[in-house]
């Protein structure tokens, strides 16, 4: 009988909730996630081995910002323009540490909102490399807050 393809992913997520406490999940079986502080970054693993530092906003925020009030009809081209400016002073003071470090800068738009994700590989079987890079990221984005 083979084992289901989840089940590498099932056991370093269960290691990986005992080992940081403060990671939750989203959806059963999905990636986990933790808050890095009051900063509003977060940190994800997902199933496939990637590792997230992502900074974002929710498109009704970044409206309710620019509208101040008045009921205008934006742009949704618009409002994420705003929103992408107003994330990069919290996202530049990390991108050259992260970059160097090999994460790769992605930009992901939603009806939702606008995020800046910095994204790694990570060998799901290394359970010591993945937690010293959750520790990593934890310890220069997480202790800033």
């Amino acid at each position: 009988m083979t084992e289901p393809a989840s089940s590498p992913w099932a056991q370093r997520r269960a290691d990986l909730l005992r080992s940081f406490p403060k990671f939750y999940e989203l959806e059963p079986d999905g990636p986990l996630v933790m808050d890095l502080g009051a900063d509003g970054w977060l940190l994800e693993v997902k199933p496939d081995g990637r590792v997230l530092c992502q900074y974002g906003v929710a498109m009704e925020d970044v409206m309710a910002m620019m509208s101040e009030g008045t009921p205008e009809d934006l742009g949704t081209d618009e409002v994420a323009k705003q929103a992408k400016y107003f994330l990069q002073p919290a996202v530049a003071k990390y991108r050259a540490l992260l970059l160097q470090s090999g994460f790769v800068e992605e930009t992901e738009m939603t009806d939702e909102f606008v995020a800046v994700t910095f994204a790694r590989d990570a060998d799901l079987q290394n359970r010591a490399k993945l937690e010293d890079l959750l520790r990593w990221c934890c310890r220069q984005i997480g202790s800033a807050s």
